[in-house]
């Protein structure tokens, strides 16, 4: 059995907790929309930010979003205004939303070059656990390969990032979040136990990911998800960003180390 000196691991989620970027999917998506003229009953396709804030906490991963929109929010997929038809069978539905994923991941990576900087207190404590020889760390996101690698490189710098153990992106898995699938593989691929596991989240997807795959769960909430009630779903921890509250290495693992890996965290935040 595992003691107190075995490795621990602390696992990153990417949109949202390393950097603020959902408002940056939001642009990307509608500047998408628009290039390709698509319009619902004469109204153009556009997500709004209350509207983008239900797609986040209720849906993983960017093609999924839309075809959640187009086949229960909207009931129908879009024309478009040059006089293309709405795909009518699943093979051309399917073309359409990979078209639209793969121009929008563009259109995300030049809004991540010019915008994009890391959340307060996340490079810090990202630091402290690459320097403990005790902690392996990872990036586990439901974005593809493409867009995190982008975001990592500009926010945590390509040196950072390749000293990561493990990165975890919604390419490698077959089932996105809330599916527990992409914190199951990093801990196979850590070979560590899931108990010994310290997942940042910050929204609901996220957090019944970590959960389902039986790991502790720190939520970094941002404006979008301050009100959900994370609590009830098991979060161990929740707070505002990482940076205003010192977050440290110690405060997490400390009482893991010291009373057993259920052991309260962040208590004193």
């Amino acid at each position: 059995s595992a003691s107190a000196d075995s490795p621990y691991a602390l696992l990153f989620d990417c949109d949202g907790v390393i950097i603020e970027t959902e408002e940056l999917h939001r642009l990307a998506y509608n500047a998408a929309f628009k290039e390709f003229k698509l319009v619902i009953k004469d109204e153009p396709v556009e997500w709004s930010v209350a509207y983008y804030d239900v797609l986040q906490n209720t849906v993983g991963g960017g093609k999924n979003k839309m075809f959640f929109h187009f086949r229960n929010t909207t009931g129908t997929f879009p024309t478009s205004e040059d006089g293309t038809p709405a795909p009518v069978t699943p093979e051309d539905e399917q073309d359409l939303v990979d078209r639209l994923q793969a121009r929008k991941t563009n259109l995300y990576k030049d809004l991540i070059a010019e915008k994009a900087k890391a959340r307060p207190g996340v490079l810090e404590l990202m630091d402290q656990a690459l320097a403990d020889d005790n902690i392996r760390v990872g990036v586990c996101s439901a974005s593809t390969k493409e867009a995190v690698t982008k975001v990592l490189d500009v926010t945590l710098g390509e040196d950072r990032r390749k000293k990561l153990d493990v990165c975890i992106l919604g390419d490698d898995v077959s089932k996105l979040k809330p599916d527990p699938l992409i914190y199951v593989t990093a801990a196979e691929k850590l070979g560590i136990d899931p108990s010994r596991c310290v997942v940042i989240e910050d929204s609901i997807v996220g957090l019944k990911a970590a959960k389902g795959a039986g790991m502790r769960c720190i939520i970094t909430y941002t404006a979008s998800t301050e009100n959900e009630d994370f609590y009830a779903l098991g979060c161990d921890a929740k707070v505002p960003e990482l940076g205003s509250t010192g977050v440290s290495l110690d405060m997490i693992f400390g009482p893991m180390k010291a009373d057993g890996v259920d052991a309260a965290i962040l208590s004193d935040v």
